[in-house]
């Protein structure tokens, strides 16, 4: 199938995402808290299937999933990767028994998975992480802390990367699974632009043992890497499903409202911006399909693609968002407008998973070392 082209099956499945997320999952998305997690959207998107489907699905049918559900509630779009960020390491590189224990749970709605990288000197220099594994007996204790971690700290289980071999860089780094109950693991949310929560968590000594090792020993950037790989596309096309949901209001809001004798759109200079906007939707949507299809075919070059999927994709939708806003006026800034919500919303996916000045460096990287 071309990167560019969806198939009737594909588009249908699109079309019922949204209709989904507008009519169930939006009212349940109102009723939750900013800045917490929202356990009963969680398990409506369990009781569709989109969590099990997280497991199941290329990196194309995660893109089609976040990018559909973003056009009509970002916070399900949110919901939902954030499950599959936490727990795609356990069912990638996971043991039968970690798998066997937490993925049921994960896929049910019943347990909220986190994805515990960044730190407060590590964020996109992720290789610079000081969480401090300490050995002891057959496993270690953790000490350190982790910040920006979304879902935390109310998740029920954490993907944690720490430090096991000192001055080894990328190469001294672990991944562990730990569950929110162990001694000596502590958090609090973060106040954060973005409504979804966020929140740092203590590590005093928390115990961990080879059982809880996801991958190998001092392999945990491989993990992380893996991970980011998949989901860098997948951010794109949330990304994507924000700039679409601005523009389908800019194009209705223009054709409808009044101005200078007439409506907006007749206005070249309005038209030609919406124009514009609708061009660098679709170009970043293209370049988003194309690197998941990249990953899904297993190509070579996938670091390349998935970085370059992430940075047009999430800078294209900062431009739209923001020339929605300024196409609507005063009433998009009214809180409550979904542009309001998207001004938010956007925001925050030029930095997390790797910021744009992270994606430009690892574009020049893999094209200077090719």
């Amino acid at each position: 199938m071309p990167a560019f082209s969806l198939d009737p099956v594909q588009t249908a499945w699109c079309a019922e995402l949204r209709e989904l997320a507008a009519e169930r999952l939006r009212p349940l998305a109102e009723k939750g808290e900013p800045g917490r997690v929202n356990r009963p959207l969680v398990a409506a998107l369990a009781e569709h299937g989109l969590i099990g489907r997280l497991f199941e699905a290329g990196a194309l049918d995660l893109c089609l999933m976040r990018e559909s559900l973003a056009r009509a509630c970002t916070e399900a779009e949110t919901a939902l990767a954030l499950q599959g960020l936490g727990a795609h390491p356990v069912a990638a590189s996971g043991t039968p028994e970690q798998r066997a224990r937490w993925l049921p749970e994960v896929t049910a709605g019943r347990a909220v998975a986190a994805f515990a990288l960044s730190e407060p000197d590590a964020g996109s220099d992720a290789a610079a992480l000081a969480l401090d594994a300490v050995p002891e007996g057959d496993g270690w204790r953790l000490s350190g802390e982790k910040r920006w971690i979304s879902n935390a700290p109310e998740a029920d289980v954490y993907t944690v990367f720490a430090r096991t071999t000192r001055g080894a860089g990328a190469r001294g780094v672990t991944a562990f699974l730990v569950p929110a109950g162990r001694p000596g693991l502590t958090g609090s949310a973060l106040d954060m632009l973005s409504p979804h929560p966020i929140g740092s968590l203590l590590f005093d000594a928390v115990p961990v043992t080879r059982a809880d090792v996801i991958g190998e020993v001092d392999r945990g950037f491989r993990v992380a890497m893996n991970t980011l790989n998949l989901f860098r596309p997948s951010v794109g096309a949330f990304a994507v499903g924000m700039a679409q949901a601005a523009l389908d209001a800019t194009v209705t809001h223009t054709a409808e409202r009044s101005a200078f004798g007439g409506v907006l759109k007749d206005l070249q200079a309005v038209s030609h911006q919406v124009a514009e906007m609708a061009t660098r939707t679709e170009a970043a949507r293209l370049l988003v399909y194309a690197a998941a299809a990249a990953y899904d075919a297993g190509d070579p070059d996938v670091p390349k693609r998935a970085a370059m999927a992430k940075l047009l994709a999430t800078e294209t939708a900062q431009y739209v968002v923001d020339a929605a806003v300024q196409l609507h006026g005063a009433r998009a800034l009214r809180r409550g407008h979904l542009l309001e919500h998207l001004y938010r919303e956007v925001r925050a996916p030029r930095i997390y998973e790797g910021a744009t000045e992270v994606q430009r460096t690892i574009i020049a990287k893999e094209l200077y070392t090719s």
